[in-house]
């Protein structure tokens, strides 16, 4: 018998490591489609110092979660629980805004609910909060999922770990946003820094803040694409 849930166990680990690197492999493709920068970005801008224990994600390290549509968590896989420091049973049922870290600006996250809503992928980094109030910073792909009568199902998700050059040129970009957000009103706020991430972006030359993540994230595709 136990021999027989190891050999499941075993199994249901290897699925969910070959769906993510599919799934890590189809939009690693869908990223050369965009053209480079006009503007070269400042990547010298150095790391903020937050007084918390950080996990930084290995290049094994793939987390996969599923939400439905009001964006509850219906399935973690064992990465995810394992980095988070969540056991299942405090997960599944619960909204994923419960690793949602106070460092990320409310605009990141109104920008994200935008492109879901228009029934598009999103592509971001994000900083995330652990149960014990680490944190760790993800590359993530978020995809509506939609049954075949085109209804929404919920979202799915990858994450890896970025590109430390995405982290050095973001840190400073969310800081500033986050600076609007305690200065306007709290209903305000979140279009408030968005509207000025979107100008920010537009300066340095890019079409989208999706395109700027991709730009920044480029080692972590070939990363990919050559293990």
């Amino acid at each position: 018998m136990t021999e027989l849930l190891h050999r499941r166990q075993n199994h249901d680990l290897a699925q969910e490591n070959v769906i993510g690197q599919m799934l890590f492999a189809w939009f690693s493709l869908e990223c050369r489609l965009f053209h480079p920068a006009r503007t070269p970005i400042n990547m010298n801008a150095p790391l903020s110092l937050i007084a918390q224990r950080e996990y930084v994600l290995t290049d094994d390290d793939l987390i996969i979660t599923k939400t439905d549509p009001k964006g509850v968590i219906t399935y973690a896989n064992r990465d995810f629980m394992r980095i988070c420091g969540y056991r299942e049973d405090a997960l599944l049922g619960h909204p994923h805004s419960i690793i949602r870290h106070p460092d990320m600006p409310r605009g990141a996250f109104r920008l994200l609910w935008k492109t879901l809503q228009r029934g598009e992928e999103f592509f971001g980094v994000v900083k995330n909060r652990i149960a014990d109030n680490g944190f760790y910073w993800v590359l993530a792909n978020i995809t509506p999922d939609f049954d075949r009568h085109g209804a929404l199902k919920g979202y799915y998700s990858v994450r890896r770990r970025p590109a430390r050059a995405a982290l050095d040129a973001l840190i400073p970009v969310y800081e500033q946003m986050n600076a609007i957000e305690r200065n306007s009103g709290k209903k305000d706020a979140p279009d408030l820094s968005l509207a000025w991430l979107e100008r920010h972006i537009a300066e340095l030359g890019f079409a989208s803040y999706e395109q700027l993540v991709l730009s920044l994230n480029q080692e972590v595709f070939s990363r990919r694409q050559h293990a």
